[in-house]
């Protein structure tokens, strides 16, 4: 039957579509971004401490999926909210620190289970802090927040619901020969389309994209920051995801993730390349102003896990008894290269140039 806006899209065709996936264009931008992803998960797994750049990609990951549903906190927040033990923390913040955790959940979860229905549902429970499950009321509905005109009528009914997700399984964990990006976009636009949650279906889908390609050997660590690409090109994205609805034109909505990958992958190994450069800057200045103990390689390499920094960090890592952890970092900060902020009881040393890198982009 033809889609309708005005009823429940209760006849999503299942996986795999009818239409042709690999046309020539598609097959020609899947070999260009698989070359690029894979120069990145090559970087990435070359870093001499990974964490370095997992733990800033998957806080901008949040950040950025999180402000396509119009959850907005700001970088400072973020990366205080994570270091502080006794910080205010507003809702938004939290919120996105909760899309954070969830992309952990599910990377460990990768270890004993394939990406399911369950993990799909535990995901939303952590980003959303809820007990709810699959959709069961009816009327929900995707409308223009200005006009209240329906947009999109997702599927109706939890048991079709679930259905659903389960065709959606197999058709993730299919061995069919379909290249794992290609399958990626199909994956997503499906799930998208199911809408299972009554919330937090947006982040869950793209929480999921970045889950399918580790499952698929594609990534190592969860460091393709994709929610930017979206964001950056939202009124595209939107609209692409309609056209595969209404129109069932697969191949334009299959370029676009693609490119997304493509453009994504190299923004990210030129930030590696920046943090890189910053970190053996950054080891030439204490070399050069501090006493040989502080600019160690490791405490070094430990002020760019994340911007802010404490005394904790470096008892934790046996680097320096606490004392003498404490006069590491005002000494640090003494030379420039760490500056300290109060926050509670607490004393936080922000890596003055890591944080600028990272909040370049959307300047706050």
């Amino acid at each position: 039957m033809s889609y309708s806006p005005d009823k429940p899209h209760n006849y999503l065709p299942p996986l795999p579509p009818e239409a042709e996936l690999e046309t020539p264009a598609v097959l020609k931008a899947a070999i260009t971004a698989n070359r690029v992803l894979a120069e990145l998960k090559g970087k990435s797994e070359s870093l001499p401490n990974p964490s370095m750049l997992v733990n800033s990609i998957v806080l901008q990951e949040a950040k950025s999926s999180s402000e396509i549903e119009n959850v907005v906190t700001t970088n400072d927040k973020l990366f205080t909210a994570l270091s502080a033990e006794d910080s205010d923390v507003d809702p938004q913040t939290k919120e996105v620190l909760r899309y954070r955790q969830a992309l952990w959940k599910g990377v460990e979860a990768l270890n004993g289970q394939s990406l399911s229905t369950g993990l799909f549902i535990k995901l939303m429970q952590t980003i959303k802090e809820t007990d709810a499950g699959i959709r069961t009321n009816p009327g929900t509905v995707i409308a223009n927040p200005n006009t209240r005109k329906i947009i999109y009528w997702p599927p109706e009914g939890e048991e079709l619901i679930r259905n659903l997700l389960v065709n959606l399984e197999e058709f993730m964990q299919a061995e069919d020969g379909v290249d794992p990006l290609i399958k990626m976009a199909v994956v997503h636009y499906q799930f998208e389309a199911i809408h299972p949650f009554d919330d937090g279906n947006g982040r869950t889908g793209r929480l999921i994209n970045i889950l399918y390609l580790m499952d698929k050997k594609l990534l190592s660590h969860p460091v393709l920051y994709l929610s930017d690409a979206i964001i950056g090109q939202k009124q595209s994205y939107y609209k692409l995801l309609r056209g595969v609805t209404e129109k069932e034109a697969w191949e334009p909505w299959i370029l676009f993730m693609l490119d997304a990958v493509e453009k994504t992958s190299r923004r990210t190994m030129n930030r590696i390349g920046q943090i890189l450069t910053l970190l053996e800057e950054t080891v030439e200045l204490a070399r050069e102003n501090l006493p040989g103990r502080v600019y160690s390689k490791e405490l070094i390499e430990l002020l760019f896990e994340q911007p802010y920094c404490k005394v904790k960090y470096l008892v934790d890592r046996g680097i320096a008894k606490r004392q003498t952890a404490a006069e590491y970092l005002r000494e640090l900060e003494d030379s420039g290269i760490l500056k300290s902020k109060q926050v509670g009881r607490e004393n936080l040393f922000l890596n003055v140039r890591l944080y600028e890198l990272l909040a370049e982009r959307d300047g706050n």
